[in-house]
Order: structure tokens, then sequence, then C-alpha cells
């Protein structure tokens, strides 16, 4: 599981480098058919989510809508970094038991739900796949 998540980050840190040269209109403009509307926010929504479900298997709700902190490539990887941080910590520190046994946990909106922490976070993978590879069907040159 640790692999797999470096792995996605590993690849998330090419596509804000490879995104590091374009202007802020670039990065903030609007394309259709992208789950968000533009590649910053599209960036920033997968890392995000990131840290909310890793929050949520921490016992917290980290849904801050902090996206206007994060106005370029450079400070999305910042943001990339301290969450990367914060999963390799997590996976670092459970229990291969406490990984893989179900458990309650609250999500948004106080709904508690039984889930496995090693699936949490192989859905964070999964969720970024599913957002950078938007990038490709969008229309944007990346």
């Amino acid at each position: 599981l640790l692999d797999i998540h470096h792995r996605a980050h590993r690849s998330l840190r090419g596509l804000l480098d490879h995104v590091s040269g374009l202007d802020a209109g670039a990065l903030d403009r609007e394309l259709p058919g992208f789950g968000m509307p533009t590649v910053r926010r599209q960036l920033h929504h997968a890392l995000a989510a990131e840290r909310y479900w890793l929050g949520v298997l921490e016992g917290r709700l980290d849904v801050d809508q902090d996206e206007d902190r994060y106005p370029d490539a450079a400070a999305l990887e910042r943001l990339r970094t301290e969450v990367a941080g914060v999963t390799e910590g997590y996976l670092r520190g459970a229990s291969e038991a406490e990984r893989n046994t179900p458990r309650v946990m609250t999500t948004w909106g106080g709904r508690e739900r039984t889930l496995v922490p090693a699936h949490v976070v192989l859905r964070t993978v999964t969720h970024l796949f599913q957002h950078t590879l938007q990038f490709q069907f969008s229309g944007f040159d990346v």
C-alpha cells in the first residue's frame, strides 16, 4: 500500500512539474468536462480529498475550503508534499490489523460508516488517478 501511495504521488509530482510552467491564466482557465473546472482546482481537489480521508481515519473532518491558498503549481506541490507525508505517516504507524479491520468512522455530515482503512487509502489513490486522467480527455495539453 505504501508503494502504491508513493507511485501515485511520484506521478502527481511529475504532473505538477509539468504544469509549473503555466501562468495563472492557464491554470485557472475553465475546461469543459472537468470535474472541477480548472487545472488548479482539479489538483487542489484531489489533494484536499486525500487530506479529508486521512482525517477521517484519524478521527477528524478536515474540510477546509482553502484552494485560494494554493494559487500556483509551487503552492500545490507544497500541499502535495504535506498531504503525502500525512498519508505516509499513517501507513507507517498503523499496524496491519488496524489497516485491514473494518471500523465505524464519522464522515461528512456526521454520517457513520463502516470502512476498512486500507480501502480508504486506496480510494485516495484511485481518486487521484480519476482526476488526473481527466486531463487527457479535456483537451488540455499536458
